[in-house]
């Protein structure tokens, strides 16, 4: 039986539960689990003592009721504040742009920025149906209005969409009196935050380059 045949034979197997096939088809609904995956899922959870299973669940349900963003950088926060903008001894003169909570993490690890963030929320993507107005681009702005920041740090993933939301960024913000970089191109092309190592990422913050070098002329 070929790879394809497995995965067909597998997507119509006979879980002999409607509850289990349910659970199965919940949990393949999240980014990257195949159903032969969410089926191990279920599996594992099935072995586990009810009380384990309630913290599961409850922790779940506390995602949703209890997370919110950060009313400064728009980061995913238990508070008002997350910790990196109640942190008094960040450099607040300096904002970093990222896509999500991933790249935060991303750089927090490699040690080397010690400025606040700014968490788009994603990127502008209109195959995906996301826009500018989808994104937390006129938090952004509002920020640039304080006065307070000296330089903007473009630190999108270097794809087209990426690409795309930093030119519309700079755009928006380049009347302001700010000085505007980008991440030097340590980063490969078609490269992800989250998947570069602390090394080269933290490197490519540190000799960051003026946004406008990156223009095509």
């Amino acid at each position: 039986m070929n790879l394809i045949s497995r995965v067909e034979y597998f997507c119509n197997v006979n879980f002999s539960s409607k509850l289990i096939e349910q659970a199965v088809e919940e949990f393949s609904q999240l980014p990257g689990i195949g159903k032969k995956t969410a089926f191990r899922f279920v599996l594992h959870l099935l072995k586990q003592d009810k009380q384990k299973l309630a913290n599961f669940s409850d922790t779940i349900l506390r995602l949703k009721d209890e997370i919110k963003y950060c009313k400064v950088c728009c980061n995913v926060t238990e508070h008002e504040l997350c910790e990196v903008c109640s942190n008094p001894s960040r450099d607040k003169s300096t904002i970093c742009v990222v896509e999500d909570i991933r790249d935060v993490i991303a750089i927090e690890n490699t040690g080397y920025f010690k400025g606040m963030y700014h968490v788009l929320g994603g990127i502008i993507s209109p195959m995906d149906g996301i826009g500018p107005n989808d994104l937390y681009i006129s938090q952004l702005v509002d920020r640039m209005a304080d006065g307070e920041v000296n330089e903007v740090i473009m630190a999108l993933s270097t794809t087209m969409e990426g690409d795309t939301t930093n030119f519309y960024i700079y755009k928006k913000i380049k009347d302001f009196p700010v000085k505007v970089s980008t991440i030097a191109r340590g980063i490969a092309i078609g490269g992800e935050l989250e998947y570069a190592d602390d090394v080269t990422l933290g490197r490519s913050i540190v000799n960051r380059v003026p946004y406008e070098n990156s223009l095509i002329k």
